[in-house]
């Protein structure tokens, strides 16, 4: 298994998966859906409408760092825009035009036939001043995908905190066609 072959797939599932969430929220509370945007687990954590942004900031910053390739301006927008969507959290549509828009992103490179280098060096600068410098297996399995589902998980518990029905089944529906029922039971 190669890191695009875990990567893209798992990118492409999960955030389509989030969009079906917010489908399924809008679905139950109609006009009143945006503002789960607004909501959060904690007061001190980020809003839904930055976890669903820093998720596809997650996705489409690892795609590009584990190019090698130089971040688009969109990226940086993407995070000025999580970071202030406590103040301005947009709308559903926002939200699901940036899970479309990362999702054309992964989905360029799966075109494009990304092949990754698990030993290159990976140096990833944190707001926080601490440098992080690994190879490309280490930046992937445990800082990109762990990233990317922090956000996911907590968008899903900040929409089942505010009464949205989700279930095991709503955060893996991608996994329902390799169940089957037992036999003569």
């Amino acid at each position: 298994m190669t890191l695009s072959d875990l990567l893209l797939p798992t990118y492409t599932q999960m955030l389509g998966t989030m969009a079906t969430w917010l489908d399924k929220a809008e679905a139950a509370r109609g006009g009143e859906a945006e503002a789960l945007l607004s909501a959060r687990l904690a007061p001190d954590m980020f809003p839904l409408a930055t976890q669903v942004r820093f998720a596809c900031r997650q996705a489409q910053e690892a795609v590009f760092r584990l190019q090698a390739r130089d971040f688009p301006p969109e990226i940086q927008e993407l995070l000025e825009e999580a970071r202030n969507a406590g103040e301005r959290p947009g709308t559903l549509a926002d939200a699901r035009a940036r899970i479309s828009e990362t999702l054309a992103v992964v989905e360029a490179a799966a075109a494009d036939g990304l092949t990754l280098d698990g030993d290159a060096p990976i140096a990833h600068a944190l707001p926080n001043g601490m440098a992080m410098n690994v190879t490309a297996t280490v930046y992937a399995r445990d800082w990109a995908l762990p990233q990317f589902y922090f956000h996911v998980v907590t968008a899903y518990a900040i929409l089942r905190a505010e009464g949205i029905e989700l279930g095991k089944a709503d955060y893996c529906a991608h996994m329902l066609p390799y169940f089957s029922m037992p036999q003569g039971g």
